[in-house]
This record gives C-alpha cells, structure tokens and sequence, in this order.
C-alpha cells in the first residue's frame, strides 16, 4: 500500500480551508480512479491556537484535528508530522489549493529512489503589487537552490531522521529543512523533484 499524509497548519483559516480541501478531494478522487493497488490518504490540520471554527470545519471534513499551542508555523508543521502515519509526508498552506493530479505526481515521483522529495510550485489565484513582489524576491531562491513551494513532500523516514522543522526558526524554516535534507540525499545520490505540471 502507499500512504501519504498531508499535513496543513493553520490558524485561523476558516475563510480559506473549505477550498483546499475541496481540492485535496478532487485530487483524492482522481487518484483512486487511476490506481490499481491500494492507496490511503490521511489529512491532517495542525491548529495552530486559531479563534475561529478551523478546528471544526477540519473534523466536519473528515480531517485529523492536533491543537499546537505554540504559535511558530515549524511547530505547527512538527505538531502534524507528529500523527503521520502515512509513508509520505506532504505539507501544504491552508490558503492554498492543489492540482487534482497532485497525489498521482507525488507517488509516481516517490516511488524512484532516485528522488528525494520535492514540490509542486504555484500558481497565484490573484496579483497585486504586494504579491507580485514578493513573488519576484522568491524567484533568485528557486532558480538558486532549486527548491520550490506549494505542496512539499519527502518520506517520512528522512524526516524523522533529520528532526523534523527547526522551531527556534520564526520563519524560513522551510528553507532550513531542505537544505538539511538536500544535504542527506546529496550522500545517496537523491535529487529533488519539481513537479510543474501539477502547480497549486
């Protein structure tokens, strides 16, 4: 069986989640017609102290609900990873939405030991002057380091091995992980893979 967990950190996100996960189970959907083996999904929001009906709206949706008290978004990231049980770890923004061939990328990815995790990139649902310049920045990261956002995903195994997120990181602690875990597949000969098809 292949088995992923999704794991999305929220707080305060009640106005944004029911669109992901809306999209997470179109994606689901597609991904069972195509398979012929036995695959399971597990979806997990990490509430990350929300005020707001995050928690409830996730549980009314099938999802697995863990409360993180501590407001870092590494935590809440650790705080998801903790409950996984899926093979695959993936992390997604809860202001996101995903590609409905996401799944079928992600596992048809993993299942080349070659690679070693990777990400889907994204697609921005709406422009302003603000977005657009940060957008800018990231672009020298991403060309540079060869890294990419949107869904992220590797195997649960490396993460565990490696510590999960740093928490004493405010921010960038997604940078600071892949470089961590580039730096392990460097040692068995693992790349990453960006999968710009299935951009969210």
């Amino acid at each position: 069986m292949f088995s992923l967990s999704m794991v999305i950190p929220a707080w305060n996100e009640s106005a944004c989640l029911p669109a992901l996960l809306d999209s997470i189970e179109l994606a689901k959907q597609r991904w069972l017609i195509q398979k012929t083996g036995s695959v399971s999904l597990q979806v997990i929001v990490a509430d990350n102290g929300s005020t707001d009906n995050t928690a409830s709206i996730a549980v009314s949706r099938g999802c697995e609900v863990v409360a993180v008290e501590r407001r870092v978004i590494a935590a809440a990231r650790n705080g998801g990873a903790a409950i996984a049980t899926g093979q695959i770890l993936a992390f997604v923004d809860a202001d996101s939405r995903i590609h409905p061939d996401t799944f079928i990328a992600i596992e048809r990815a993993t299942s080349d030991p070659r690679v070693l995790g990777g990400a889907t990139g994204v697609t921005m649902q709406r422009w302003s002057a603000g977005i657009a310049l940060t957008y800018a920045s990231m672009l020298p990261m991403v060309w540079l380091s060869g890294f990419d956002s949107g869904v992220m995903f590797w195997r649960r195994t490396d993460f565990v091995a490696l510590g999960g997120f740093d928490e004493s990181k405010p921010v960038a602690e997604d940078i600071d992980f892949l470089l961590r875990l580039r730096r392990l597949g460097r040692l068995r000969g693992q790349r990453f893979c960006r999968l710009k098809c299935v951009k969210t």
